[in-house]
């Protein structure tokens, strides 16, 4: 019996100065799993690093570990995967030398090890094993290549200098056996073998030859074989080009979809016939938006799903109530069918009919069925799996629907949440306990149905790509259980771009990322998990907001008087070494002459300085005091009727209000300021001098262009690679707007696939991006949620469009005045053979290139203007799904065209 084992660990990998490298694993030895614990490794030469742990016994389970590099600045960097292992009961030797390399989280291989593919796209084949060449095995070689995993015919197979390695011998290579990850293979080396150059090969079992050779330089290995020691190698992954598995994706939001049996709003049943059409026209991956429950008023206000008062619960709209009845108690959903067939006859979304007739069904179908529900072990087994989210949740929506309002601190009890509390407050000894209880029927049905088409799409090979809000709502159950992990008196949103000129306020508080910290951000990795239960990849809405968020005081209505947090403010002192005269009213405080007020409200502006502002002499003006936030002026406005006028006057007072060149930072005592968003178009900038406009330019782009970009680059690489870790989902970040130059190489580190806007280029000097030029780990599109389709924005534009047709479709003369479906056809094309790992489209762009099948109007087929915080999100498709699928030539053409491009 072996007393102690000793373990050496050896890993190729090339530091800089300052750097080091810890090993953690499953032993005490290695942290138990705790980073905080690991081992440090010590620095051998340029290529090695090196750790000698022995420990007493042989662990009687594997051991699993991965290492870790410490940044110069104190940020941990996790190299990819966890599925390294070694079986010390399986080997008797007293000591085992593993040789490892790191795993780079950003080669693409790696995205061919997460669950999508590994369990639907790409499943592996089972090979042969060959028999284990005789003798006790020395020497244990073990690679990844996921390009041959796939490939019944081919196996991966090695050479080398030796006669054990059969020395280069192309006819007789050594055949690895495949395992779960990784390719292996066991060899009795002696030592007269070492030191070992050797490739890594792919043989053809049909055609009998080796076909490739791996590329770059021989594999060498040092050191030598002993009968008391053995050798483990993880060599990484065979170096093959990458030819590139591509595929092509339709994205649509769940309540747009139409089918002839639908309730007036898509359902989560309507899947599998999106299923069955994506199958009839190749394509893999359907991408849904948010299906949280976002149900906060009980109005059409509730529509936006990205305002979620759970990150946990589904939303009650997508349930089918057909399937919740079952032939049991069919009876009572027959009488719906006229009301549900004027619902599903509607262009558009009626939300509020929809989700009021839905509710009042559910609610006597749970009275029929609750006592045999109660006692379902499904249900019993949904309900201890999710308890922690879904007690919570019920008495939230309880709580809310007793109070009017879900603004928890205006509730007369519980406005504070405490968990022993609320279990006695949904005791099944309650009256009111039939109330929670319905929201578990619901969320217990909603799961079923899901999960249900979600195992359909996996059955026909598609995959389920999910969305994940950067915020939640302010009024959630999220935000009234953990208060401690968001500001409450902040806003997140974004700054102004093209679609949203004042910038975006999305009224979420923003994320107390210390906080969440404090337990190894906990919350998103219940978040990632819970995710993981429905979809196989997910979307990061707004992946920026880990580097910095937008964040805006609870006084300002509008996006663009907020300022990025974390940032390194503008110190007081920075203006005086720029000799420039720091004037701090002048700065910060609305700047307001005459001009200014002629320039904003034209002849009104006798009325303005009559009702709205205070003179101060010399023709300037301040903001009376009832008037001087923007959420002053918005209570104000609200109680007026809506007129032109009215709408005039509030926007220019808005305006006025963020006529400021600084903000304050908050605490700071008056000594650290935050530019205000485009300092340059304010006319209180333009009424400054020459000088001083030039040196507040320069410190502006200092400001936003150069001294933030290393600090948010360490702001994300604490948050990103643990959450990243806590997942083995396809994981996709909506990288789009004002970009930090530190989010691309961030992304790449960690193999998050970027998203590839055609007209959002990322290359500021050109007009469009072009999808010929994206990268491998990306998705392209032509256009998203946030925008309109390619016909509606052919249209938008006439001088653009007019540049687009000549320039990036090649074409000659004068454009079309409309999106004719050759052209929306040439763009689909365009983003189809793209380099890009996937090619996304929204439904209607797809639509698009049909004569038959595109709706007449395209502007009525955008789902969503970012600019309008209170944009009613109702778009549904104008066909059902049964005709799209009944279209034999159109599948059969888009089939053709995604087949020709190799997706």
């Amino acid at each position: 019996m072996r007393h102690n084992l000793k373990l050496d660990f050896y890993l190729r990998f090339y530091t800089h100065p300052g750097q080091s490298i810890l090993l953690v694993g499953n032993v005490p030895e290695l942290g138990n799993g705790q980073p905080a614990a690991a081992t440090e490794l010590g620095y051998v030469n340029g290529e090695f690093w090196h750790v000698s742990i022995v420990l007493t016994g042989t662990p009687p389970e594997p051991i699993h570990y991965h290492y870790i590099l410490r940044n110069t600045d104190g940020t941990l960097t996790e190299e990819w995967g966890d599925d390294r292992s070694i079986d010390a009961q399986a080997i008797t030797a007293a000591e085992i030398q593993v040789i490892d390399t790191w795993n780079f989280a950003g080669e693409f291989e790696n995205v061919f090890y997460t669950s999508p593919f590994r369990e639907v796209l790409l499943p592996r084949h089972k090979a042969v094993r060959k028999a284990r060449p005789k003798g006790t095995p020395t020497t244990i070689f073990r690679v990844k290549a996921p390009a041959v995993d796939v490939n019944a015919n081919e196996v991966v197979c090695l050479l080398g200098n030796s006669t054990g390695l059969n020395d280069w011998n192309e006819d007789h290579p050594l055949f690895l056996a495949p395992g779960q990850d990784w390719w292996t293979l066991e060899l009795p080396l002696t030592p007269e073998s070492f030191p070992l150059e050797y490739k890594y090969g792919v043989y053809d079992k049909k055609e009998k030859k080796l076909t490739r050779w791996e590329t770059g330089p021989n594999r060498y290995v040092p050191g030598d074989a002993r009968p008391d020691k053995v050798t483990i190698l993880h060599d990484g992954f065979v170096h093959l080009p990458n030819t590139g598995w591509h595929g092509a994706g339709v994205s649509i939001p769940v309540f747009s979809l139409r089918s002839k049996d639908s309730m007036g709003v898509g359902e989560f049943t309507d899947l599998k016939l999106l299923v069955d059409w994506a199958v009839k026209c190749g394509l893999r991956l359907i991408q849904l938006l948010p299906v949280q429950d976002t149900s906060a008023n009980h109005n059409w206000l509730d529509s936006y799903p990205y305002a979620a008062i759970s990150a946990f619960a589904l939303h009650p709209i997508y349930l089918n109530l057909d399937d919740c009845a079952g032939k049991k108690n069919h009876g009572l959903i027959k009488p719906l069918n006229k009301k549900k067939k004027e619902l599903n006859a509607l262009t558009e979304l009626d939300y509020e009919q929809v989700m009021k007739l839905k509710l009042l069904t559910a609610k006597e179908l749970y009275e029929l069925q609750k006592e045999e529900f109660k006692k379902d072990p499904g249900f019993r087994e949904f309900f201890d799996r999710n308890k922690d989210w879904l007690v919570p949740y019920a008495a939230f929506c309880y709580l809310r629907d007793k109070h009017g309002t879900p603004d928890f601190s205006q509730w007369t009890i519980h406005s504070q949440y405490d968990a022993d509390a609320i279990l006695k407050y949904v005791s099944p000894e309650k009256p009111h306990y039939d109330s929670i209880a319905l929201q578990y029927f619901i969320q217990y049905h909603l799961h079923l149905q899901l999960r249900n088409s979600v195992d359909y799409a996996h059955e026909h090979g598609v995959v389920v790509k999910g969305d994940i809000p950067i915020g939640i709502g302010r009024y959630s159950c999220d935000a009234w259980q953990n208060p401690r992990l968001y500001h409450m008196d902040f806003q997140a949103g974004a700054p102004p771009d093209n679609f949203a000129v004042k910038g975006q306020n999305w009224g979420f508080p923003t994320y107390n990322w210390e906080e969440m910290a404090q337990d190894g951000y906990c919350w998103w990795r219940q978040r990632f998990s819970h995710m993981q239960n429905y979809f196989d990849g997910f979307r990061i809405d707004h992946i920026l907001g880990f580097f910095r968020i937008w964040s805006i005081p609870m006084e300002v209505v509008e996006g663009i008087l907020g300022y990025f947090v974390k940032a390194i403010p503008v110190h007081r002192s920075e203006f005086q070494q720029r000799n420039i005269g720091f004037d701090h009213d002048r700065y910060t405080r609305p700047f307001i002459n005459e001009a200014v007020l002629w320039e904003a409200f034209g002849p009104d502006n006798d009325f303005v300085k009559a009702h709205y502002l205070d003179a101060q002499g010399n023709g300037f003006y301040t903001l009376k005091e009832g008037y001087a936030t923007q959420r002053k002026i918005a209570g104000i406005f609200e109680q007026l009727d809506a007129t032109p006028f009215n709408e005039k006057m509030r926007n220019g007072l808005y305006d006025l209000v963020s006529n400021v060149i600084l903000l304050e930072e908050p605490g700071s005592d008056g000594q650290q300021y935050h530019f205000r968003i485009s300092m340059e178009q304010t006319s209180s900038f333009r009424y400054l001098e020459w000088h001083t406009q030039q040196q507040l330019k320069d410190l502006y782009v200092n400001y936003f262009y150069q001294r933030q970009d290393d600090f948010w680059r360490r702001e994300a690489m604490r948050k990103l690679p643990a959450l990243k870790r806590a997942t083995d989902m396809l994981v996709f970040g909506e990288d789009l707007g004002m970009v930090p130059r530190s989010v691309p190489d961030v992304m790449r580190q960690l193999g998050i696939l970027s998203l590839e806007v055609q007209r959002m280029p990322k290359n500021t000097s050109r007009l469009f991006a072009r999808p010929a030029e994206a990268p491998y780990l990306s998705v392209v599109t032509p256009s998203t949620h946030d925008m309109s389709t390619i016909r509606g924005w052919w249209e938008e534009d006439r001088e653009l469009t007019q540049r687009f047709f000549n320039q990036e479709l090649g074409q000659w003369g004068e454009a079309p005045a409309f999106c004719e479906p050759w052209i929306n056809k040439a763009v689909v094309l365009q983003h189809l053979h793209s380099p890009a790992q996937w090619a996304i489209f929204q439904l209607q762009d797809l639509m698009g290139m049909s004569e038959h099948f595109r709706r007449e109007n395209p502007h009525d087929e955008r789902i969503n203007v970012p600019a309008n915080p209170h944009h009613y999100w109702r778009y549904r498709m104008h066909l059902t799904l049964e005709e799209l699928l009944a279209e034999k030539t159109f599948n059969s053409e888009l089939k053709k065209e995604i087949a020709a491009a190799g997706r």
